[in-house]
């Protein structure tokens, strides 16, 4: 059986932004990812600046985590392992409002 042809369009105000902040929240029914900017001026001081959210389907946040888990190897294949930085006791997951 063929594939079905893909053809892929931009809207008009689609856009491309960088995010280094991704907040999670989770319900029943959906997965809300919230994209944003954070900067940190002080160590005492993060400023996040949201720009963008989006609402998934459970099916579509596990097919983006299985998308994302298989460019991650491909990545760490090609450029060596994603470091991450160290987290305190209680950080893991910790949103900051």
């Amino acid at each position: 059986m063929n594939e079905p042809k893909l053809t892929l369009n931009n809207t008009q105000d689609y856009r491309e932004n960088y995010a280094n902040s991704i907040q999670v929240r989770v319900n029943l029914w959906d997965f809300f990812l919230t994209f944003g900017t954070l900067t940190q001026n002080s160590p005492d001081a993060v400023f996040i600046e949201n720009f963008q959210g989006v609402y998934l389907s459970p099916q579509q946040a596990k097919a983006l985590l299985n998308i994302m888990q298989q460019n991650v190897s491909q990545y760490e294949a090609t450029f060596g392992e994603i470091q991450l930085e160290p987290q305190g006791p209680g950080q893991q997951g910790k949103v900051i409002q």
